[in-house]
Protein backbone atom coordinates (compact mmCIF):
# COMPACT_ATOMS: atom_id res chain seq x y z
CA UNK A 1 0.00 0.00 0.00
CA UNK A 2 1.36 3.19 -1.07
CA UNK A 3 0.40 6.66 0.45
CA UNK A 4 1.11 10.26 0.76
CA UNK A 5 2.87 12.50 3.06
CA UNK A 6 2.89 15.91 2.88
CA UNK A 7 5.21 17.70 5.77
CA UNK A 8 4.54 21.69 6.26
CA UNK A 9 6.11 24.37 7.83
CA UNK A 10 9.58 23.09 7.16
CA UNK A 11 12.45 26.42 8.20
CA UNK A 12 14.11 26.57 5.55
CA UNK A 13 17.30 25.80 6.37
CA UNK A 14 16.04 22.24 7.46
CA UNK A 15 14.76 21.57 3.88
CA UNK A 16 18.14 22.88 2.81
CA UNK A 17 20.13 20.32 4.84
CA UNK A 18 17.77 17.60 4.19
CA UNK A 19 18.89 18.72 -0.21
CA UNK A 20 22.16 18.60 0.69
CA UNK A 21 22.36 15.25 2.02
CA UNK A 22 19.85 13.93 -0.68
CA UNK A 23 22.65 15.32 -3.15
CA UNK A 24 25.51 13.12 -1.42
CA UNK A 25 23.65 10.18 -1.69
CA UNK A 26 22.69 10.62 -5.10
CA UNK A 27 18.58 11.23 -4.17
CA UNK A 28 16.47 13.18 -4.63
CA UNK A 29 14.84 15.35 -1.47
CA UNK A 30 11.89 13.38 -1.74
CA UNK A 31 13.69 9.77 -1.87
CA UNK A 32 16.04 10.55 0.98
CA UNK A 33 13.17 11.86 3.64
CA UNK A 34 11.36 8.06 2.54
CA UNK A 35 15.18 7.34 3.81
CA UNK A 36 15.14 9.02 6.76
CA UNK A 37 11.61 7.87 7.72
CA UNK A 38 12.19 4.06 6.79
CA UNK A 39 15.74 4.19 9.16
CA UNK A 40 14.02 5.80 12.22
CA UNK A 41 10.89 3.77 12.21
CA UNK A 42 12.31 0.91 11.61
CA UNK A 43 14.41 0.90 14.36
CA UNK A 44 11.52 1.59 16.76
CA UNK A 45 9.97 -1.60 18.10
CA UNK A 46 6.40 -1.81 18.42
CA UNK A 47 4.83 -2.94 21.96
CA UNK A 48 3.42 -6.24 21.91
CA UNK A 49 -0.07 -6.64 22.88
CA UNK A 50 0.52 -8.14 26.29
CA UNK A 51 3.27 -5.64 27.17
CA UNK A 52 0.38 -2.55 26.23
CA UNK A 53 -2.81 -4.90 28.43
CA UNK A 54 0.51 -5.57 31.00
CA UNK A 55 0.88 -1.09 31.30
CA UNK A 56 -2.96 -0.65 31.36
CA UNK A 57 -3.46 -2.84 33.86
CA UNK A 58 -0.46 -0.88 36.33
CA UNK A 59 -2.72 2.37 35.08
CA UNK A 60 -5.48 1.15 36.30
CA UNK A 61 -4.91 -0.75 39.31
CA UNK A 62 -5.66 1.70 41.66
CA UNK A 63 -9.00 2.24 40.53
CA UNK A 64 -12.44 0.80 41.52
CA UNK A 65 -13.61 -1.69 39.05
CA UNK A 66 -17.49 -2.49 38.47
CA UNK A 67 -18.15 -5.98 37.21
CA UNK A 68 -19.50 -6.26 33.76
CA UNK A 69 -22.72 -8.06 34.70
CA UNK A 70 -23.40 -5.25 37.81
CA UNK A 71 -23.43 -2.24 34.82
CA UNK A 72 -25.37 -4.73 32.14
CA UNK A 73 -27.75 -5.44 35.29
CA UNK A 74 -28.15 -1.84 36.00
CA UNK A 75 -28.70 -0.78 32.25
CA UNK A 76 -31.45 -3.33 31.78
CA UNK A 77 -33.06 -2.03 34.91
CA UNK A 78 -32.97 1.40 33.96
CA UNK A 79 -35.15 0.52 30.62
Amino acid sequence: MSGNLHVRNLDDELIARLKRRAARHGRSAEAEHREILRQALSAEVEPSFESLAAELRALTSSRVQTPSEVLLREGRDER
